[in-house]
Order: C-alpha cells, then sequence, then structure tokens
C-alpha cells in the first residue's frame, strides 16, 4: 500500500476553507497519513504555494512561497490534530521558520483578485530519524533534507483565492 495523505476538511482539487488561512482563524487543519513504507524512521510535512514566487534581492532566483513545515515527526505517528502547528501548540511539533518569519503555521493570503493558488501539503516517508538541522531552520532547509532522505512521498493539492 502507497503512503497516502488526507485532509478531513478538504481534498485535493478542493478550495481550502477560509478558517485555514491568515484572513480566518489562520488554524493549521488535521492530517492523517497511512501507508508508510517499511523502513520509515521519522516524517516531515512541508506546505508550498508554488503560484507566489518571491525574491529576496532583484537578481536573486525566484523561490517559492512556504507556509508551514513540521519535521522529525516519529514513525508511529499518524495524524495531526486540527491547530497543531498554530500558536502555542507549535511547540508540541518540530516546525520550522515559514517564509513569514514564524516558527508556526500561516495559512493562505495569496493577494486580493490574483486568481486561485495551488497549496501543496507534502508528507515524506524518512529514511533517518532526525534531520540533523539546526533550531530555527527555515522551511525550504526541511524541503531539501527530506527529499535527500524521502523513500516516500504523498501530497494533496487544494486551492484559495481572496
Amino acid at each position: 500500500m502507497p503512503l497516502k495523505l488526507t485532509i478531513p476538511s478538504f481534498t485535493s482539487r478542493e478550495s481550502i476553507p477560509v478558517r485555514f488561512s491568515r484572513d480566518g482563524g489562520n488554524v493549521s487543519p488535521a492530517i492523517e497519513w497511512h501507508g508508510a513504507p517499511a523502513g520509515t524512521k521519522s516524517y516531515a510535512l512541508v506546505v508550498e504555494d508554488p503560484d507566489a514566487p518571491m525574491r529576496r534581492c532583484a537578481d536573486a532566483p525566484m523561490r517559492i512561497f512556504r507556509h508551514w513545515a513540521v519535521y522529525n515527526m516519529a514513525p508511529d505517528l499518524h495524524r495531526l490534530v486540527e491547530g497543531a502547528g498554530s500558536g502555542g501548540r507549535a511547540e508540541s511539533i518540530r516546525t520550522a521558520t515559514n517564509d513569514f518569519g514564524n516558527a508556526r503555521y500561516d495559512g493562505p493570503q495569496p493577494p486580493r483578485g490574483r486568481g486561485a493558488h495551488h497549496y501543496h501539503f507534502e508528507l515524506f516517508a524518512l529514511d533517518v530519524a532526525d534531520l540533523g538541522l539546526a533550531d530555527r531552520s527555515r522551511a525550504g532547509e526541511v524541503l531539501a533534507e527530506a527529499r535527500r532522505h524521502a523513500i516516500a512521498c504523498a501530497e494533496v493539492i487544494a486551492t484559495f483565492e481572496r
């Protein structure tokens, strides 16, 4: 059975409810997964918006905007409850700094009138128990290390428009 990721509040290709956006409650959705392959020693989760590329400097390459990254999750963990990445609850899981500059979940907030953005919720089953990242690591660093150690990946892509 392949690794499968589900988000009970919405599915792939559906619109993300406002309560999970920065305009709403900015609450991280409940996330569940199953079907991890043998040898899974931890999980990492990254949420990104490729429709909102950003630059640090005018001559810098474009980057994808990252809203949340959780890593070093135990192999026997198979869900994050709603709000697990929000506010004070974010301290119970290892969370990287997102592109808003916060070590928590920050939901969708695309520019008004620019159409729907696609939000990729990517879960990685990893061959290491610890990605070896320093405290205050950035979400992009989590993604790079997760890709290096991934033995399986599952994804939900949903949309949000203001």
